[in-house]
């Protein structure tokens, strides 16, 4: 079965990547979410699209004591979220890959310990980043992000030649090729972000193992599933 990820939870009827989207995205039928993750000046991981807090500048010079009320920590995030998936992705900059591999290895560390761990997933458009979760723990499953530019056939073998169970690729670069060579390697690929309900069908029919999607109850109608 297809599953349906509610993109940075149900950012149409609230805030983006807050607790308010994620319990929407859940109670919208969604079976995961996808949220983003930065890591804070005094090592806090926190739950945020953009490197940038407006009004308050970049997350990694800000304390946590610092942060608006309504922005979540990713403990927070994970308990609005429950019993849903989770597909937490490791966010960075350029030209910060010590910074990003360190927020991953965090994140790695807090997760192994909660009960989500068996249905997270953690991704990222930096190898090094996912490859970092995988040294810190080896329990959780990990999938590498890719631009809609990069070659699929190409990622698919990086990543599991890494060790990493998934493919994230944008929603144009699956096809019959890149699902027979995911499914004969054991590699999940969950694309991104679809919302045109044909297109969501059509990526049912190959078999893809998950869409995320800013529409949770037009993708579930998709399925036949609303």
């Amino acid at each position: 079965m297809t599953e349906v990820f509610a993109h940075r939870g149900s950012a149409q009827l609230h805030r983006e990547n807050t607790v308010p989207a994620f319990i929407a995205a859940r109670e919208h039928g969604a079976d995961g979410v996808e949220l983003d993750v930065h890591l804070t000046a005094d090592g806090a991981v926190v739950v945020h699209h953009d490197a940038d807090l407006p009004g308050h500048g970049p997350i990694a010079t800000l304390s946590s004591r610092e942060l608006p009320e309504w922005l979540p920590t990713l403990e927070e995030a994970l308990d609005a979220c429950w019993p849903l998936r989770v597909n937490i992705e490791i966010k960075g900059e350029d030209g910060e890959a010590e910074r990003r591999d360190s927020l991953a290895s965090a994140v790695a560390t807090f997760v192994t310990t909660r009960r989500e761990a068996a249905r997270a997933v953690v991704s990222s458009f930096s190898l090094s980043a996912i490859d970092a979760v995988r040294a810190c723990s080896g329990r959780l499953a990990t999938a590498l992000l890719i631009e809609p530019t990069a070659d699929a056939m190409t990622s698919l073998a990086t990543a599991h030649r890494h060790g990493h169970l998934g493919l994230h690729p944008f929603f144009t670069s699956v096809n019959e090729g890149l699902m027979k060579a995911a499914k004969a390697s054991a590699m999940a690929v969950r694309v991104w972000t679809v919302d045109d309900p044909a297109r969501i069908a059509a990526l049912a029919v190959l078999d893809v193992d998950a869409v995320i999607t800013n529409d949770v109850p037009a993708a579930l109608r998709a399925l036949g599933r609303a």
